[in-house]
């Protein structure tokens, strides 16, 4: 019979500690971390939009009557920090003309408008510069011209007026109107015909 091998737990148990230094020593590494930063620049965008039109058809008294009719200017935008709104005659000439014959413009200012005088035309916005509460209300034609509404003539090209600065008050603005009065006012010694003129209004992000 050949002789039975016998192996003590102590040398086992001292093989497995071995292996299990060795084998536990190899899963540990070293750790490495690296940053990146994302960015996305959104540019504002802006829209405006107007009525389009304004009817203020007059007819004359000895007096004098006075017609008045409102636009509705609406801007939109996403700007952080509001945007400004102007207007403007598109050219130099500030007068509505009808062939050689001219309505001129109110000779008020937005710092300083006045009561209209027959045969002139002009603007208001109520809030704005010294127009204050003398805007109109409500649409009027051919009544007697109004001592308490005050309107400003239209500057001319390159020399707008600002009608609405809200800034921050109107941060993402979405659909917000300006509502700006126009008025025309005439006796008889206005010849007869289709006066016509042009408006521009700017709206820009700030």
């Amino acid at each position: 019979m050949q002789p039975k091998m016998r192996i003590k737990s102590t040398s086992i148990l001292s093989l497995f500690l071995a292996l299990t230094l060795i084998l536990g020593g190899a899963t540990v590494v070293s750790a490495a971390t690296a940053n990146t930063t994302i960015t996305s620049v959104v540019s504002p965008v802006i829209a405006v939009t107007s009525t389009g039109s304004v009817a203020l058809p007059v007819t004359p008294s000895g007096a004098g009557v006075q017609t008045v009719a409102s636009d509705t200017v609406t801007v939109n935008t996403n700007d952080s920090v509001g945007y400004t709104l102007t207007l403007a005659s598109s050219s130099a000439t500030v007068t509505l003309t009808s062939g050689a014959n001219t309505i001129p413009a109110s000779t008020g200012t937005q710092t300083t408008p006045v009561v209209q005088t027959a045969n002139s035309w002009g603007y208001c916005v109520s809030g704005v510069g010294g127009f204050a509460a003398t805007c109109p209300a409500s649409a009027t034609s051919n009544q007697a011209i109004s001592a308490t509404y005050k309107f400003a003539g239209i500057p001319a090209s390159g020399a707008a007026n600002t009608i609405a600065n809200p800034g921050t008050a109107q941060t993402y603005a979405t659909n917000a109107t300006t509502t700006v009065w126009y008025g025309v006012a005439a006796n008889t010694t206005l010849a007869s015909g289709s006066y016509t003129g042009t408006v521009v209004y700017t709206a820009t992000a700030n």
